[in-house]
């Protein structure tokens, strides 16, 4: 499923997956996005999973082991997880930067570049403005995708805007790259 890294004729467009992560404890949304000539298709999304009555040890162990499958079964070459921000709330704060670490762990272990997005950046990237609404950003992923109704739960709907947050960022971060590397 993984693209073959290939010498780049010019004006080639290799497909990229890309695989976006809203981090949680409780629920962990994850989406994985490919885009190509013809455009993006989402391939998978859905939530991860795990019992609040658990002890969290045991929560980040079962975590864990579900996005490592998840990263074995799609192989994106990208994961792109929103940033762990502060929180007011700082008993949620905790579980979700638990949950963001295991993840980006376990991606760098399957070999995956790692992206980290704020909200502000996902927003201005998927609807165009930084401080667009939950119902601006699902209406925008329903229309970027060619999708009918809003995906469910909403975690999935994020980890989806994330992943095309990235796409929409990967150009110029390439840019950059070679800018640097001379």
């Amino acid at each position: 499923m993984r693209s073959a890294p290939s010498a780049r004729k010019a004006g080639t467009v290799e497909r990229v997956y890309v695989l976006g992560i809203d981090p949680g404890l409780s629920r962990c949304g994850y989406g994985v996005v490919q885009q190509h000539p013809s455009g993006v298709r989402a391939t998978a999304v859905g939530v991860l999973r795990t019992a609040p009555s658990e002890p969290t040890p045991a929560r980040l162990a079962e975590l864990q082991t579900d996005l490592r499958a998840l990263l074995q079964e799609h192989r994106p070459q990208v994961v792109a997880i929103e940033r762990v921000l502060f929180q007011v709330n700082v008993r949620t704060a905790i579980p979700v930067a638990q949950a963001a670490g295991i993840a980006m762990a376990e991606a760098v272990a399957a070999g995956c570049e790692v992206v980290e997005y704020s909200p502000n950046q996902v927003k201005q990237a998927v609807a165009g403005v930084g401080g667009a609404s939950k119902d601006q950003m699902e209406r925008m992923v329903q229309t970027l995708l060619g999708i009918a109704h809003p995906l469910r739960p909403v975690d999935a709907a994020d980890a989806i805007a994330l992943a095309l947050c990235h796409l929409a960022h990967a150009p110029m971060r390439g840019r950059v790259a070679q800018a640097v590397a001379r």
